[in-house]
């Protein structure tokens, strides 16, 4: 087998995970670019921006994932509901793992913020699969 069947395999098999990183990887960044210029401008306290900056990446990450990678177009109000309360749940355990680190353990903002990200966008990965974009 030809290394560039062998890659399309791979991309076949992992498809969904890979564009889902990649659409998350866009807006992780845009959820980070908001928290920091909230943050840096001292526009509002960490735990608010946290929460709009969040928002903004989950109206983004729904519209992308949406369209582009699991590309299913029924049920959209139901689908968004689901995917928000998805989004939800990790504002939730970004905002208490922020709380813990910042608050608590008097650590950088900014540094805390990167790492919630990294674990809610595993934890929302697996349940937008197995249950906002199931078919």
């Amino acid at each position: 087998m030809l290394m560039k069947d062998r890659l399309f395999k791979l991309y076949s098999q992992f498809r969904n995970l890979i564009l889902y990183g990649i659409i998350g990887g866009f807006c992780a960044a845009l959820d980070f670019g908001v928290y920091s210029a909230l943050c840096y401008f001292d526009i509002m306290p960490y735990l608010w921006a946290n929460i709009i900056s969040i928002h903004v990446g989950i109206f983004t990450s729904f519209l992308l994932n949406r369209s582009i990678n699991f590309k299913v177009k029924d049920k959209t109000t139901q689908r968004f509901l689901s995917f928000y309360a998805v989004g939800l749940t990790g504002l939730g355990i970004s905002e208490l793992m922020l709380y813990l680190m910042v608050t608590l353990g008097g650590m950088n903002e900014l540094l805390c913020k990167l790492i919630s990200i990294v674990v809610v966008a595993l934890i929302q990965f697996l349940l937008n699969k197995f249950i906002t974009f199931r078919k």
